[in-house]
């Protein structure tokens, strides 16, 4: 009998071990999972600051940039052309690009900006360029609209 009850307590005492051992690799599986949903989520976190930073350095060497294509417009010099296409370059690297509008687009209140409404060709178009837009690729956060002029109906 003595052997029967030790026996008995002794895979008790197994199976005690076992549910342990089970509820800790459950806790185990679920610190991993949290600890990579926390890795994601940091990643995360960084790359969107990363776009923030850019955007924010992007923003302030913008007006610099448009004054060199301003400068580009009236001298034509193949020097200054080189550093508007490095600049473009560098734009592109940091995840940026231009906003591509053409005359005669139809008006895109996402990611342009109506500075003036002129009269005469197709309501709701663009007339004139006034300033390029930009915005970091492959997303729709627009970092400067592009301004233009847009067609109205004449009365």
């Amino acid at each position: 009998m003595v052997k029967g009850k030790k026996r008995e307590e002794k895979e008790k005492a197994q199976d005690k071990v076992h549910e342990e051992l089970e509820s800790v690799k459950g806790m185990l599986a679920r610190a991993l999972a949290d600890y990579d949903n926390l890795s994601k989520r940091v990643e995360s976190e960084k790359a969107a600051w990363e776009k923030i930073a850019a955007s924010k350095m992007v923003l302030k060497l913008l007006p610099v940039f448009d004054m060199i294509l301003e400068a580009q417009k009236h001298l034509q010099d193949a020097g200054l052309e080189i550093v508007i296409g490095e600049f473009k370059k560098s734009l592109y690297d940091l995840g940026v690009e231009e906003i591509i509008i053409g005359v005669g687009d139809e008006f895109n209140p996402l990611e342009e900006e109506v500075t003036e409404m002129v009269a005469g060709g197709t309501e709701n178009t663009v007339a004139e360029v006034i300033q390029t837009g930009w915005k970091i690729r492959d997303e729709s956060f627009i970092i400067r609209p592009a301004k233009v002029k847009v067609y109205k109906v004449s009365n």
